[in-house]
């Protein structure tokens, strides 16, 4: 990942999240295209030769088999692995299925067994396409990170000795593993800002796994202060 910049102050994060929305939005596009093309095999399958059409089913699964299970030990809490061990997993399915209709035209004659197959995988597709985008769409959007409830964490900090209230609780995701969060509190008049500002630091990495976090401290204002205008 690139450093830091001027410009780029968490440096080139963010690149993963959109390689992962390309990726997504490629399965969906290469899905529908995809579904067109088995819809015409289904309508009109021609002549197909099923010995062909088992033999490269069979090579293409031996060769994106591998390919899939090398990324599958790689790690995948990447958006960005996730969208490549998606496509190699899909390319396996789509062999996969060929090389079952190519049996099945082979021993019976049943030429639409192609396409059919073809539209198995596109739902695959479809659902994993869908995924990436969603999830790497939320990234882009600031959204709290799954699993990461805003309201829990807020009410986690509100808990802690000395804080009177947390508000403006924003947990979010720089990129993929990389979790933060922004929160305004406010404690009581004799604490000590700094110190609560290092425990609650502490708790959320404890309890939420956040290493970053901008906390704003301030104390409660006395209730005998002068309300004006």
């Amino acid at each position: 990942m690139r450093r830091p910049s001027g410009r780029c102050t968490f440096g080139l994060g963010r690149a993963e999240i959109l390689s992962a929305q390309v990726n997504g939005l490629a399965l969906l596009v290469l899905g529908a295209v995809i579904a067109f093309e088995a819809i015409r095999r289904i309508i009109d399958p021609g002549v197909i030769d099923g010995r062909l059409v088992l033999a490269i089913g069979l090579g293409g699964a031996v060769a994106n088999g591998a390919a899939a299970l090398a990324l599958s030990k790689a790690n995948r809490q990447s958006l960005n692995v996730e969208g490549a061990f998606l496509h190699n997993l899909y390319d396996l399915y789509s062999s996969l299925a060929a090389a079952a209709a190519g049996a099945i035209i082979l021993t019976t004659g049943f030429g639409e067994a192609d396409g059919l197959a073809a539209l198995t995988v596109v739902l695959l597709m479809f659902r994993g396409g869908w995924g990436l985008v969603r999830d790497s769409g939320l990234v882009l959007l600031e959204g709290s990170p799954q699993g990461l409830d805003a309201e829990r964490v807020g009410t986690a900090m509100a808990s802690h000795p000395g804080v009177v209230e947390v508000h403006d609780v924003h947990p979010w995701e720089v990129t993929s593993g990389f979790p933060a969060l922004a929160a305004h509190v406010v404690v009581g008049r004799e604490e000590d800002c700094h110190t609560r500002r290092l425990e609650l630091a502490r708790l959320v990495h404890d309890r939420f796994e956040i290493d970053h976090t901008t906390l704003q401290v301030d104390h409660e204002r006395s209730r005998d202060l002068l309300q004006l205008g």
